[in-house]
C-alpha cells in the first residue's frame, strides 16, 4: 500500500524559478526511503510540502490515501512523526523523560501507561540511562536520539527525517543511521522517509530517490542508484564508501552480496 505519493509535484517560491518540477514518486508502507541531492536540489522544498508547510504547489500529494490540504492536515499529522535537523528546536521538557512524554501528555495518556511508554522508547533509542538528565547536557547525537524516542512514543505510521543528521559529527551520524535501521527491524510496518544529504545513510535504505535542480534524477534500490556513479558525480554526489569498495572488488573478480552495505558487513564477508 502506498502511504505517500506525489504526482507531477511542482513548486516555485517566486513564481518564476521552480524549486520542484513534475516530481512523481511513491513510498510503500513499511519501506525505508531516502531522498538525496546536493544543496538546491529541492530536498528541503519537498520536505516542507510533505509537512504541510507550503501551499500553492501544483500537482497532487497524497498521504495515507488522503489528498494533502489545509482541511486534512491535522488528521495526516496525527499519524506522521517528524524529526527535524536541529534537535534543540524540538525540546520542551526540563528532563529527557519529560521531553519524551510531552506528546503523550497532550493526548492525555494515563501516567502509569505514559511511564511505561517513555521507558520503552528511551530504551529503544539507547537513552534509558539518561531519563533524568537535562536535554541541554547531552551531545548532538544523544539529543537526536531523544527526539526520535519522543516521535516513536506517539506510535506514528510514518516518520519523516528532515536532514536529521546534518548537524552531527561522523560518530553521531553513524549512531542515528544505526538507530533508524534498528527501528525498522523492531517495527517492520513503520515507514521511514529520510530527506538527507548523507549518501552513507541512504545506503541502508530500501529505495533511494535522487533530486537534482528540482527534478527527479534517479530512483531505485541503493544498488541500482549507486551503480550510476559517473552520473551522480556530475551532480556533485559521491557514492557510499562501501559501494565504491564493492565496485573495485568486482573488478578483481570478488562478487560481494547485495545485502552488504556497511564496512563491518563487508569485513565479515571478506574474512568468512
Amino acid at each position: 500500500m502506498k502511504v505517500i505519493s506525489t504526482e507531477n509535484l511542482s513548486y516555485s517560491y517566486d513564481g518564476e524559478h521552480p524549486a520542484l518540477t513534475d516530481v512523481s514518486f511513491s513510498v510503500e508502507e513499511g519501506s525505508y526511503v531516502a531522498v538525496i541531492g546536493h544543496n538546491g536540489s529541492g530536498k528541503s522544498t519537498l520536505a516542507k510540502v510533505l509537512m504541510g508547510l507550503l501551499s500553492g504547489y501544483k500537482g497532487t500529494v497524497t498521504i495515507f490515501g488522503i489528498p494533502l490540504s489545509g482541511k486534512t492536515l491535522y488528521s495526516i499529522r496525527s499519524r506522521l512523526g517528524i524529526v527535524f535537523q536541529n534537535p534543540d528546536n524540538q525540546f520542551v521538557g526540563s528532563t529527557v523523560a519529560d521531553d519524551i512524554a510531552f506528546g503523550l501528555e497532550n493526548r492525555q495518556v494515563k501516567h502509569e501507561e505514559m511511564d511505561e511508554i517513555v521507558k520503552r522508547y528511551a530504551s529503544q533509542a539507547g537513552m534509558a540511562d539518561f531519563l533524568e538528565r537535562e536535554p541541554q547536557s547531552l551531545s548532538g547525537g544523544q539529543k537526536q536520539r531523544v527526539a526520535i524516542a519522543g516521535v516513536l512514543a506517539m506510535n506514528p505510521d510514518v516518520v519523516l527525517f528532515d536532514e536529521a543528521t546534518a548537524m552531527l559529527d561522523p560518530k553521531g551520524k553513524h549512531e542515528i543511521s544505526d538507530l533508524i535501521v534498528s527501528m525498522k527491524q523492531k517495527n517492520p510496518k513503520l515507514t521511514i522517509l529520510s530527506i538527507t544529504h548523507d549518501v552513507e545513510e541512504a545506503a541502508h535504505s530500501d529505495q533511494v530517490i535522487v533530486l537534482n535542480e528540482g527534478k527527479l534524477f534517479l530512483s531505485g534500490t541503493p544498488e541500482e542508484v549507486f551503480a550510476h556513479d559517473e552520473e551522480l558525480s556530475k551532480i556533485q554526489l559521491d557514492i557510499p564508501f562501501v559501494f565504491a569498495l564493492k565496485k573495485e572488488l568486482a573488478k578483481r573478480g570478488v562478487a560481494v552480496p547485495k545485502d552488504v552495505r556497511d564496512l563491518s558487513a563487508l569485513e565479515a564477508f571478506l574474512w568468512r
